[in-house]
């Protein structure tokens, strides 16, 4: 008999992923993977992307039966008709759910309302100039699009970008960064006010990333945003 896990599929594991529903361990093999797999990328990107709205704090709500019903068939369709998993049912109640089901009824998901321009820009560029990359923050949904124009870390290890905020004990990783093109790196609510006057920068940290929540190897480069 085949284990549970088989059921999951790349798309699944990637929107678990982003909503951080995944275990420790199987979080850092999924970022192992990520780092390399460009297909694996596009999937996190479009789900950062469906599911920005369930960062919103709204407050918790019953709604109608007939509308949780839509809710759930546009979810299992957005999915590609896939088997029912552990996602889903998260997703069915609660907190989130109430909050998706609320903003449907308020005028759907991405309605195109929100500004995603880039306010501010910074540049991330190494001493000698063999890693370049550009940051910008895109204020309306918290990200951060970080461009790499050249440069990429050595064979078998990854670029960790950080955010050291004003007043910061210790630096706090916002993600990894890809080894080629566009990262895009949704900032949590709770640390995005730091951003602006922060100082990012990226490190070198072995595949999955920094194991102990701090950097472990040299710091490439470092700047602050500055408006556009």
């Amino acid at each position: 008999m085949s284990e549970p896990e088989d059921a999951y599929d790349d798309d699944t594991r990637a929107a678990e992923y982003v909503l951080r529903l995944l275990e420790d361990d199987m979080e850092r093999a999924f970022e192992a993977r990520l780092a390399n797999d460009r297909d694996l990328q596009s999937l996190v990107q479009s789900w950062e992307y469906y599911l920005a709205d369930l960062a919103v704090d709204i407050e918790e709500v019953e709604p109608p039966k007939a509308v949780r019903s839509r809710v759930l068939a546009s979810v299992a369709d957005r999915a590609g008709h896939r088997s029912w998993s552990p996602i889903w049912s998260w997703l069915a109640g609660g907190l989130v759910a109430a909050g998706v089901m609320v903003a449907v009824v308020l005028g759907g998901l991405f309605d195109g309302s929100d500004d995603l321009t880039p306010s501010f820009r910074a540049e991330l560029i190494s001493e000698d100039r063999s890693v370049i990359l550009t940051a910008g923050v895109i204020p309306a949904t918290h990200e951060i699009v970080v461009e790499r124009v050249a440069g990429a870390p050595p064979a078998e290890q990854i670029h960790e970008l950080w955010l050291i905020a004003d007043g910061a004990d210790a630096p706090v990783s916002l993600g990894l960064l890809q080894n080629e093109g566009t990262t895009r790196i949704r900032v949590p609510d709770e640390i995005a006010p730091g951003v602006r006057t922060g100082t990012i920068a990226i490190s070198i940290e072995p595949p999955g990333g920094s194991p102990t929540g701090a950097p472990t190897g040299p710091v490439v480069a470092a700047a602050q945003f500055s408006d556009l």
